[in-house]
């Protein structure tokens, strides 16, 4: 089991991390509506609308709230379509939009959060700090990674059962 979830993690982060494409504008574009993604600038507006994106389903996933995560995913899956490469991870994303299961999504979160997390390492930070969260336990003790703007943690994978549980593994700042 271990081995094919594995497989699947690499796959993933292969997914999006094709082809890096710039903005031809190189303004500020950052989500203006996205309060909690305020303080992180990438220069790419498409990178910077996944990212937006992504944090609302995360934090979604951290209030546990089903439909509100469905509705996020589907959000998502048109954001990550538009972005050439990442069409397989639109297809995760919507898988999670289509489920009501709370644990399914989350178990799909893992694969779309590893092909995320790669899409923006490559991304051209201009201002503010991706954080990269890690939490051992989830996944039956596997371990699962997530986004967040927020060094502090709140686990997407537990919600409140274990909100904190979980550490900053890696930082994606301005180079």
């Amino acid at each position: 089991m271990k081995r094919i979830f594995g497989i699947a993690i690499l796959a993933a982060l292969m997914a999006c991390n094709q082809t890096a494409q710039k903005s031809t504008d190189g303004a500020d574009t950052t989500q203006a509506n996205a309060e909690s993604t305020a303080d992180v600038k990438i220069k790419d507006s498409k990178k910077s609308e996944i990212l937006a994106q992504y944090i609302a389903l995360k934090d979604e996933l951290v209030k546990s709230d089903a439909a509100a995560v469905q509705k996020s995913a589907a959000t998502l899956k048109t954001s990550l379509a538009n972005y050439e490469g990442c069409e397989p991870t639109a297809e995760v994303a919507g898988k999670i939009a289509l489920d009501t299961n709370l644990a399914a999504q989350r178990k799909h979160f893992t694969i779309l959060s590893a092909d995320v997390i790669a899409l923006l390492k490559n991304a051209e930070i201009q201002n503010g700090k991706i954080y990269v969260q890690h939490c051992p336990m989830a996944n039956n003790g596997d371990g699962g990674d997530w986004l967040s703007v927020d060094k502090k943690i709140r686990n997407p994978y537990y919600g409140d059962e274990m909100l904190e549980c979980g550490s900053v593994v890696e930082e994606i700042a301005k180079k």
